[in-house]
């Protein structure tokens, strides 16, 4: 399947900005890159955070953003206003559902909690073939490597096939990121 169609990619982040001027630097190359390469971004719809910065810069470089936020989040997230589109879903199901529907690739950049959920579950999905998509770590900083190494030792400890590792593209640059999700390969689905 070398040379796949990607015109949306999901970009996972904190609604904070971590503190690490580093962050805000990746998320802003970040946006471009999608933006250069005419990729839209998908994202979480708020407008603080790395969230807010990547749909900021993404915009400013002329890029197609499409917001999805839950009503509740709406004032606590503060939706961003000037997106290209924004969608205000019931829940987070609905949003992580709809974010899934739209894209095709998803990139986890530095973020909390509801960063790591969010890749998990998609990555899940596709090792259950739900879908056929690539997923990616921006590891800006360093800042999954001991997530990596847990993760290793669920290969080394027989809780995960080496070939679902193996479908995650890790790396600080946003154009190696792109470049494997055009070449992205997807394993045999777990059952």
């Amino acid at each position: 399947m070398q040379g796949n169609v990607v015109k949306h990619i999901a970009v996972y982040c904190g609604s904070s900005m971590g503190t690490e001027p580093a962050y805000r630097d990746a998320a802003i190359s970040m946006a471009q890159t999608l933006a250069q390469a005419g990729i839209g971004l998908v994202y979480g719809g708020g407008k603080t955070g790395l969230m807010g910065t990547v749909a900021d810069a993404a915009l400013a470089a002329g890029g197609e953003v499409t917001g999805i936020i839950p009503g509740a989040l709406e004032s606590k997230e503060i939706a961003h206003p000037g997106l290209t589109t924004l969608e205000v879903v019931d829940d987070m199901h609905s949003r992580k559902k709809r974010m899934s529907d739209l894209s095709d690739g998803f990139i986890a950049m530095p973020g909390g909690t509801g960063t790591m959920e969010e890749i998990f579950e998609v990555w899940t999905w596709g090792q259950l073939g739900y879908h056929n998509k690539p997923c990616a770590f921006l590891n800006i900083n360093g800042y999954y490597d001991t997530l990596l190494d847990f993760i290793d030792r669920m290969v080394n400890d027989g809780f995960m096939r080496p070939e679902f590792r193996e479908m995650l593209t890790v790396s600080d640059q946003p154009e190696i990121i792109l470049d494997a999700f055009q070449q992205y390969r997807p394993p045999h689905d777990k059952w």
